[in-house]
């Protein structure tokens, strides 16, 4: 049994921990007075014209970072940031994405001509005399999908991408609140409003509540164009259509990709929410961002990737599933320069905001959001390392471990030297190390989609609900809402690693939702969340076709509650709760199946027998038995 404890990054990179921790404001080289500023419009390989500010310091030659942003490249924090690079000796280039800002054309389609601008971009900045040979590029959320696209150009030196992936992990169930108000003010077009998505989402709360059901029908028609354009397709099963639908799509050119979207949905934009809406044409298994660089093979774009890259996500991101796929593929499939020079660095920050709430009094680093703005002395010691060949001191993953408060080091994600250890849900809601008996009686729930268990906050972005560490005990105390927790601790205990749940359960209802929730039990009563996850019934089986529920039969459903890292100290609990609805993050089942009609409730009964022994499985660093009261 491993007793390693976390390695924290203190003892091994005390400079690097400071900047972490505290920040760091590296000398200036040049005053703002000296840098020029220049406006130049690209041409793309289409003749598309996109507007782009050079920020350029008082040398012949310098390296160059890279920012393409659908948000406007002269937002006043952008400007603040690139000023931050460029009087340190840094050229940085500006790029607003096709179809927002100052580009062309007049309308803008999400994401789909991202990967061949991107390319355009960095071939065009390479050929320019003022180029020295280095090229990197910063940038969160959006801008970290166009640095992705930017890494597939053989010249791209290195990328830092602030929360975002390749698209290899993905939700089951339709991602909900905060699409509609993107969807309606970002990017060019007759349909948009003049509000930010910030102002909007708050004002469209109320129509965001009434909505959100899910009663799509388990293979949907095609539609006629499509059938039209595509007749094989009509000799297709409907998970084989979707195949071959995928694999050809990722085949097309971007207005080509553009155009299909459009006819099969209907639409004469795409938009956030028309790309959330695309399994169905494509498959479930289809994450939304991989769109952006859609590829048959997610190991083949690992290949295809040139620039190491510094991730940097957080532990209350709503993409740190992807984050983490995408860095578990790229260790397995990258090139070897990409592997062995790009590291992983796990905040306790969320999308956009700070995360982690526990302690901030005493802990400077639970103020801060991680993005581009608060850590270009973090950048800039990530491109001086990448420049010199001097990543040596860089350990491979940096994560912050929560309730202890430390950034801690490993050689890898998951750390190797962690332990799985399941944890059984037990007789009056405990949650145990051992195995129920053989007459165990079940637990029961009632799921209602007209009163669904709510989104307290947890890995989301949201600017109505608070992302991060809520206290979730109120919700915890509903009727729809099981709850399985541990005796105190008699010790700390670090949790450091993949979260999943292995469920037992059935359902009077054809279709329906099952969420798993991991929560910190405080002595004063809090349950602190820490990482929950979401199953739609009917894609329960991983790569298969979906499939709808045998009201009243077992299932097996195996729930990925993503990851996390946190001391839980002495005398806190663990606690597990079960429910069905994440609502409005998620949209809600209406348990329907497709079914015409109003949505109905779902009687939900979770098995926890010597037969169905349902669990959670943790991952333990340091001792865990004696954890325990009365363990040995």
């Amino acid at each position: 049994m491993s007793t390693r404890q976390p390695s924290y990054l203190a003892q091994s990179a005390p400079d690097l921990e400071r900047t972490l921790t505290v920040g760091s404001d590296p000398r200036t080289v040049f005053a703002a007075s000296e840098i020029r500023r220049e406006t130049v419009r690209i041409p793309m390989r289409d003749d598309v014209r996109l507007s782009t500010d050079f920020y350029f310091p008082p040398l012949a030659a310098a390296p160059a970072i890279a920012v393409r942003t659908p948000y406007g490249r002269a937002q006043p924090k952008f400007v603040e940031a690139f000023m931050g690079l460029v009087t340190r000796g840094y050229i940085v280039i500006a790029q607003d994405c096709r179809g927002t800002g100052d580009s062309e054309p007049d309308s803008w389609d999400y994401y789909v001509f991202e990967r061949e601008d991107s390319f355009d971009f960095v071939d065009w900045v390479t050929r320019q005399s003022w180029f020295d040979g280095f090229l990197g590029a910063c940038g969160s959320s959006y801008l970290a999908q166009t640095q992705w696209c930017m890494a597939f150009h053989p010249k791209m030196s290195v990328i830092a991408p602030e929360v975002g992936g390749l698209g290899i992990a993905y939700h089951s169930a339709h991602l909900y609140m905060f699409l509609n108000a993107y969807a309606r003010s970002v990017g060019k077009g007759a349909d948009k409003v003049p509000v930010a998505f910030q102002d909007l989402e708050r004002q469209m709360i109320d129509e965001t509540l009434a909505g959100g059901y899910f009663n799509e029908p388990l293979h949907k028609v095609l539609p006629d164009g499509l059938l039209e354009r595509y007749p094989q397709l009509r000799a297709l099963s409907p998970p084989w259509a979707q195949h071959w639908l995928w694999n050809y799509y990722c085949r097309l050119g971007p207005a080509e990709r553009a155009e299909l979207i459009k006819q099969a949905l209907n639409e004469t934009n795409v938009t956030i929410s028309s790309v959330e809406s695309l399994p169905a044409i494509f498959g479930h298994h289809i994450a939304h961002d991989a769109h952006m660089f859609p590829c048959a093979d997610p190991r083949e774009l690992c290949r295809s990737v040139h620039a190491p890259a510094l991730m940097i996500t957080g532990w209350y991101d709503w993409t740190l599933n992807d984050a983490l796929a995408t860095w578990e593929l790229l260790m397995r499939e990258a090139n070897e320069n990409v592997r062995s020079r790009s590291r992983l660095l796990i905040t306790p920050s969320a999308h956009n905001t700070p995360g982690y709430h526990e302690g901030r009094a005493d802990s400077p680093e639970l103020e801060r959001n991680f993005r581009t703005l608060n850590i270009i002395g973090l950048l800039l010691q990530w491109y001086e390392a990448s420049r010199h060949n001097a990543l040596g001191s860089w350990p491979a993953v940096i994560y912050y471990l929560m309730g202890a408060n430390r950034w801690c080091t490993s050689s890898a994600w998951p750390p190797p030297e962690a332990q799985e250890i399941e944890l059984y849900l037990g007789a009056d809601g405990a949650l145990t190390q051992h195995p129920g008996g053989e007459q165990e009686p079940a637990d029961v729930y009632t799921y209602d989609p007209e009163n669904p268990t709510p989104t307290l906050g947890g890995s989301i972005v949201s600017y109505v609900y608070p992302p991060g560490s809520v206290d979730v005990s109120e919700t915890q105390r509903r009727t729809d809402v099981l709850t399985y927790t541990t005796p105190r601790l008699q010790r700390g205990l670090d949790v450091v690693g993949p979260l999943r749940l292995i469920l037992y359960a059935s359902s009077s209802t054809a279709d329906t939702d099952l969420c798993a929730r991991l929560s910190d039990v405080f002595p004063d009563g809090r349950a602190i969340q820490l990482q929950n996850g979401l199953l739609r019934a009917r894609y329960r089986k991983r790569g298969g076709p979906p499939e709808l529920l045998e009201p009243g039969r077992i299932y097996c459903y195996e729930i990925d509650m993503w990851a996390t890292a946190n001391h839980f100290k002495a005398g806190h609990r663990l606690r597990l709760d079960i429910s069905s609805a994440d609502f409005p993050r998620f949209d809600r089942n209406t348990n329907l199946g497709g079914a015409p009609g109003r949505s109905i409730p779902a009687r939900q009964t979770i098995h926890r027998d010597a037969r169905y022994p349902s669990r959670l499985l943790i991952s333990v660093l340091g001792e865990y038995p004696n954890s325990w009261p009365g363990s040995s």
